[in-house]
């Protein structure tokens, strides 16, 4: 007992200065940020008013907020699925290779080791410069469209540079994955005359389904506060038709008439909403988990 307890507390000596970190950068923000829901500060002046549930009760007719929250719910669907599938994809052909797999993990991995403000910025020049002239000199007519200016074509775009720079992460940890599967069942299902689909299907991918709920929790998580793409490619336009909830308030909060209350009432809103959204996903995927 003596010698279990002085092993907890190293670790917790270990854990400590994250601990402290966690505390004072996420933690104590968020709490205080639930307060500050409750009143009419802008941010700036020391005084300021409790108004109680007011800010969310303006916030149920906040056409605004609730159509930024429905982009945000359509573009967590697409990207999730794109990064997830494209990523598994990625591993499982690279684990394939009997060549030249260090060179495919550094090179599929780039990306993520870009800030995505720099990768957004990037993109900006491949759409409103690189596409057209291809368009035009190249005679690629199918890339002749306003990548930025139509809202259509904008989702599309945001969604290729955020799958591009998270595909590259999912794929190390979908490839850690697949390496702890046990060679012996696969020569066995091969044995048995299982093709090479069957053999994923039927014996690798339930084994790897802690790896899809760990990337599927953090594609989830990522895209609900998707920030950085948006922000950097089309700004929320045209207009406000690619306006996710994190651009959403942070306008509210540091641009025109700031509204600081108002904006964190929108952030314990969008806060709750991704804690219901995970938890049904940890649910879903933890009693797959169970079935395998």
């Amino acid at each position: 007992m003596k010698n279990a307890r002085k092993r907890n507390l190293s670790l917790l000596l270990y854990c400590l200065p994250a601990l402290i970190v966690y505390l004072a950068f996420k933690l104590f923000p968020a709490i205080s940020g639930m307060y500050y829901s409750l009143t009419n500060w802008n941010g700036l002046n020391k005084s300021y008013e409790f108004v109680g549930p007011s800010n969310f009760l303006e916030l149920l007719t906040d056409d605004y907020f609730w159509d930024s929250m429905w982009f945000t719910f359509k573009y967590v669907i697409v990207s999730v699925i794109i990064a997830n599938v494209a990523a598994l994809t990625l591993a499982v052909a690279i684990e394939s290779c009997r060549r030249a797999k260090g060179l495919f993990r550094t090179l599929f991995y780039m990306p993520n080791m870009i800030s995505m403000v720099i990768g957004g910025y990037m993109w900006m020049f491949i759409f409103t410069k690189v596409l057209y002239y291809l368009a035009d000199n190249w005679g690629w007519s199918f890339l002749d469209h306003s990548w930025i200016g139509d809202p259509n074509y904008s989702f599309i775009a945001i969604i290729i540079v955020a799958a591009w720079g998270a595909v590259g992460y999912l794929m190390i940890i979908y490839m850690a994955a697949l390496q702890g599967v046990p060679a012996n069942l696969k020569e066995a299902a091969a044995i048995d005359g299982a093709n090479a689909w069957q053999n994923f299907w039927k014996i690798i991918f339930p084994l790897i389904s802690h790896a899809i709920t760990i990337c599927v929790f953090w594609s989830l998580n990522s895209g609900f506060q998707v920030f950085d793409v948006i922000y950097t490619l089309t700004g929320g336009g045209p207009g406000r038709a690619t306006q996710s909830v994190a651009i959403n308030i942070y306008q509210e909060a540091f641009r025109g008439n700031i509204r600081y209350g108002y904006a964190t009432a929108k952030s314990t809103v969008l806060f709750f909403i991704v804690l219901i959204v995970t938890a049904i996903q940890l649910k879903l995927t933890g009693r797959k988990e169970q079935e395998l």
